[in-house]
């Protein structure tokens, strides 16, 4: 499941998927389309599944598609507030490149996994049982859109509702790690 923020990075994947994949292959359509992020990261980082945008020793912020430019603007909020956020953007969620991101994140206490889909549905689960016997010690957090009905808007509108826009996920990690520390 391959997961693009971008329509060229879309160009790219169904490129691949046509060209080179030889097995099933499923890619999310970026809603919203290019918002910032114009480019492609697949090419490479096709290889390793994710691509690291932002170094951070105070807590990883992973997510994947088009909430990247959301998680973006939070760790630049963080950061004027003196917490650097390093932002994980992960390219493919199956196979999750787990092994590939445990060194990654072995040395940060906080890991928080922002997701556009449904509470109790994404990879916040699978990457927090994967850190727990891998990388004990670290803590996996999680925002998503929730267990209820999503109702229709601009993507600005929901994300805000639910909590996904740049300023809930900068005040949830600031409370994560103050909860932490």
């Amino acid at each position: 499941i391959l997961c693009p923020a971008s329509c060229k990075e879309l160009e790219d994947m169904l490129n691949w998927a046509v060209t080179v994949c030889t097995g099933p292959v499923a890619i999310r359509y970026p809603r919203g389309g290019d918002r910032g992020l114009s480019g492609s990261d697949w090419c490479s980082c096709g290889e390793t599944g994710f691509s690291c945008h932002r170094r951070g020793k105070d807590v990883k912020l992973i997510t994947y598609g088009t909430m990247y430019e959301n998680v973006a603007a939070a760790a630049e909020l963080l950061s004027k507030a003196g917490i650097e956020a390093a932002v994980i953007r992960l390219l493919r969620l199956s196979p999750l490149p787990l092994e590939q991101l445990s060194g990654l994140l072995a040395d940060s206490a906080a890991v928080v996994v922002a997701e556009e889909t449904a509470g109790g549905c994404g990879i916040r689960e699978q990457l927090a049982c994967f850190m727990q016997t891998e990388v004990p010690g670290t803590k996996v957090f999680g925002l998503d859109l929730g267990r209820g009905f999503v109702t229709h808007g601009s993507l600005e509108d929901l994300y805000r509702n639910y909590g996904l826009d740049p300023a809930s996920v900068a005040g949830y990690v600031t409370e994560v790690l103050k909860v932490e520390n």
